[in-house]
């Protein structure tokens, strides 16, 4: 039983930096491993570079033939609880949400898909976490409080009891020619009557006085969660891409990232993310599935 509470589906395993990610987290016994691709093509690849990982108690290789067949294997595994996160390999993404929406075996519920990611920053003495960066191009006033629903599921999982959440926009007062503030006042509004629940939502709220106390204080912004946010949400995914590369390329901050909003966590890293990152995401996907 414990296997399988920590068990990572992965779909078309056969690349070397996921088998790098996988192999940290065998080390580090964080979890096991369920790896779906052409069983000969897996097996020439770890038996070269991780021959360890061959017969290893906490990884089982599954033959699928082509990516579509691995995303959809991999999905069945966590559909029937056999594995408790999913995991993107070597395959487009396109391919792996078609299973993860599969209607027979896929992984959706009511909630919309979010992409929510765990930055550690040098200076900060909390988690950043930002969203959604990846999955929603621009999403409605609807979407955004899902949005921020899944955020707050996956801090919360991390040990923030009630978050402080801040929806991003230019400036801190309501604006009609600016629809970032008009959503971040009504998204306000919601948590206040108890529409968003666990979590403060305080906006709009300019980037630089989400995470800054002193900014705030110079922008005569008061209260209790001036500059103390710890979910940052973006308008719409293009400055969600922006500050998420700005935070890894020009802070060097360490992230993890996952997707929120399925029956399970779904690790969906890019190739350009190192292995180290991988782990993180890993990391965060494992511990937001023992979370209910």
């Amino acid at each position: 039983m414990e296997q399988k509470q920590h068990d990572v589906a992965v779909a078309a395993a056969a690349d070397l930096e996921v088998l790098e990610a996988v192999d940290l987290a065998i080390s580090r016994e964080i979890a096991s491993f369920s790896l779906f691709d052409e069983e000969a093509k897996l097996r020439r690849m770890i038996s070269k570079h991780y021959p360890h990982l061959l017969d290893h108690p906490k990884v089982r290789l599954y033959n699928a033939s082509g990516a579509a067949k691995a995303a959809s294997e991999a999905v069945k595994s966590v559909f029937t609880e056999e594995s408790s996160v999913l995991m993107k390999g070597h395959i487009a993404t396109a391919v792996l949400l078609k299973a993860v929406l599969n209607e027979e075996y896929g992984l959706r519920t009511e909630n919309i898909l979010s992409h929510v990611a765990a930055f550690e920053i040098q200076g900060f003495n909390r988690l950043i976490y930002v969203t959604d960066a990846g999955m929603n191009i621009t999403p409605n006033l609807k979407q955004k409080a899902q949005i921020i629903r899944n955020a707050v599921h996956i801090a919360r999982s991390l040990g923030v009891e009630t978050p402080v959440v801040a929806p991003l926009a230019a400036v801190e007062v309501v604006n009609p020619a600016m629809p970032a503030t008009m959503d971040a006042a009504a998204l306000t509004v919601m948590n206040q009557r108890g529409q968003i629940k666990d979590c403060i939502v305080d906006g709009p709220l300019a980037l630089d006085n989400a995470i800054s106390t002193l900014a705030a204080e110079h922008k005569g912004i008061s209260g209790d969660t001036a500059g103390k946010a710890d979910i940052l949400v973006v308008p719409n995914i293009e400055s969600g891409n922006i500050l998420y590369k700005s935070l890894v390329y020009f802070a060097q901050a360490k992230v993890g990232g996952v997707i929120a909003g399925a029956k399970a966590p779904i690790v969906l890293t890019s190739r350009a993310d190192s292995a180290e990152s991988k782990l993180f995401s890993l990391a965060l996907a494992l511990r937001s599935s023992t979370i209910e």
